[in-house]
C-alpha cells in the first residue's frame, strides 16, 4: 500500500517548491487536499508523479506543478468567489476550496459531477459548489466572480466566461497554440482583460475552448 501522505509531502518538496511557488496558502493546500481520492480508482498510484493524470475523453487532472504556480500567480484570498472551470473529479476545487470564501465548480459530465459530489462531501469540502454544464458556459447565476481558473488549455476564450468576471477580478488560463502552450493572468479593468504571460506549459484543450476556423470559398 502507498503512503499517500508521505507521497504527498514528496510532492510538495519537490515538484511545488523548486517551481517557485512561495505562497503559504497554496503550499497549506497543496500539502493537505489528498489528490489520490480525486483521480479514477485504477490510476491512484499515478496521483503523485508529475504529470496529468488521465480522467477520460481526453480530460485530465492537471499536473500539480501547473496548478500550484497558477494559484500561486492569481493569489486568491479567504473572502473571494472562485470559478472553477473543468473541475474534474473536484481536485483542483478542493485545493482552491482552502483558500477562498467559495467555489462554484463547473463540469460537463454527469457522472463525474455525481462522483464528485460524493468525495467532496466525505471530504468536508463544504464550501464548493458543483454546477453541471457546458463548460464553455460557466455558471453565470452563481457570478459575478473574483477569480477564475480554467483547468485545461483553451484556443479561444468565450464571452460568456469572460462576462462572468468582476471588474477587477483575475483570470488564470492556458493559451494552447500547437504544441506551444502559455499560462497567462488577466485582470478585468474597464470592462477588457489584459494580460500577461506568467509560465510556459502545456495539456489537453478543453471541450468549447476549441478555435473554429473559418473556412471561406
Amino acid at each position: 500500500m502507498a503512503d499517500y501522505d508521505v507521497l504527498r509531502e514528496t510532492m510538495v518538496d519537490t515538484q511545488i517548491r523548486p517551481s517557485d511557488v512561495t505562497k503559504y496558502t497554496v503550499i497549506d493546500a497543496m500539502l493537505s487536499v489528498p489528490r489520490e481520492v480525486y483521480v479514477p480508482r485504477d490510476r491512484r498510484q499515478a496521483a503523485y508523479v508529475g504529470d496529468h493524470v488521465p480522467l477520460d475523453n481526453g480530460r485530465v487532472v492537471m499536473d500539480p506543478r501547473v496548478l500550484a504556480k497558477m494559484l500561486d500567480f492569481v493569489d486568491i484570498q479567504k473572502d473571494e468567489l472562485v470559478l472553477d472551470i473543468g473541475s474534474g473529479l473536484g481536485y483542483s476545487a478542493a485545493v482552491i476550496a482552502r483558500m477562498a470564501e467559495a467555489v462554484v465548480a463547473v463540469e460537463d459530465d454527469e457522472d463525474r459531477v455525481s462522483e464528485a459530489q460524493t468525495i467532496l462531501a466525505e471530504q468536508g469540502a463544504d464550501n464548493v459548489i458543483l454546477h453541471s454544464g457546458e463548460l464553455a458556459e460557466g455558471a453565470a447565476e452563481h457570478g459575478p466572480y473574483d477569480v477564475i481558473t480554467i483547468q485545461g488549455a483553451v484556443e479561444t476564450l468565450p464571452d460568456a466566461v469572460v462576462a462572468q468576471l468582476k471588474e477587477g477580478g483575475r483570470i488564470i488560463c492556458l493559451f494552447q497554440d500547437g504544441a506551444l502552450g502559455e499560462v497567462r493572468i488577466g485582470y478585468m479593468i474597464d470592462g477588457q482583460i489584459n494580460w500577461r504571460l506568467a509560465f510556459n506549459a502545456g495539456a489537453p484543450v478543453l471541450p468549447g475552448f476549441e478555435k473554429h476556423n473559418a473556412f471561406t470559398l
